[in-house]
């Protein structure tokens, strides 16, 4: 089984089961595929793979949380993107053969799953509903970079802010309403949503005083989701 032991399989083919792009595989499909690559753990802060790195395999967050994180030429960083249980990275190199356009860094303890290249074009192959929903894949990817840059031109920073914080309260909040942040700062908020940390600051605590939100420590509770969601133009 590749090194995979029989109880890592049946968990790593339980969360791909979750996800639309491996699910047209069927129950066997899955399970054939959970043993097609390795499943490795890391900890906080380690770098899964670096931008510029060679594009072999797309990988499958099986638990944690991970930042998408583009350096520039001059050695500055900007948090693209914030990825959860479930969540597929890497894509974009294995379509065109082009070195990773950017890093993934752990922001929790994470569990990632490697489907090789090869094997995925087999599947590909095998099972053309998988091509299908890889682009399909691709269209939400375009999407989302769509909505960010309508955010940016339509959204004041109290706006997107509070767009910004349902999103993460709703796809990596530990319970309904609550947005634990360890390993991500408030410059990892600023970037994500293209601002500065002392502006960021400023909009949060905004947001406080008028009881929308509260902060504790890295620990961030929406007080009034619909008010929020008001704000955020939602």
């Amino acid at each position: 089984m590749k090194g995979q032991l029989p109880h890592d399989v049946e968990a790593i083919a339980a969360v791909l089961a979750e996800i639309p792009l491996f699910r047209v595989l069927g129950e066997s499909g899955i399970r054939s595929t959970a043993r097609a690559g390795p499943a490795r753990r890391y900890r906080s802060g380690q770098i899964i793979f670096h931008q510029g790195d060679p594009g072999e395999s797309l990988y499958v967050l099986l638990d944690g949380l991970v930042k998408v994180v583009f350096t520039t030429e001059h050695g500055d960083e900007i948090v693209l993107n914030m990825l959860g249980r479930g969540d597929t990275f890497g894509e974009m190199a294995l379509l065109d053969g082009s070195p990773r356009s950017a890093s993934i860094v752990t922001a929790r303890p994470a569990w990632v799953f490697a489907l090789p290249r090869a094997r995925l074009l087999e599947l590909m192959r095998e099972h053309p509903g998988l091509a299908d929903e890889f682009l399909r894949m691709l269209g939400h990817m375009v999407r989302r970079l769509t909505d960010q840059a309508a955010d940016l031109a339509f959204l004041d920073l109290g706006g997107r802010l509070a767009k910004l914080l349902l999103q993460l309260a709703d796809k990596h909040g530990q319970a309904d309403g609550v947005v634990e942040m360890p390993g991500l700062t408030q410059s990892d908020l600023a970037a994500l949503i293209g601002a500065s940390r002392p502006a960021v600051n400023r909009a949060l605590q905004s947001l406080v005083s008028r009881n929308l939100i509260a902060v504790q420590g890295r620990t961030i509770t929406l007080l009034d989701v619909a008010a929020l969601r008001k704000r955020g133009g939602l």
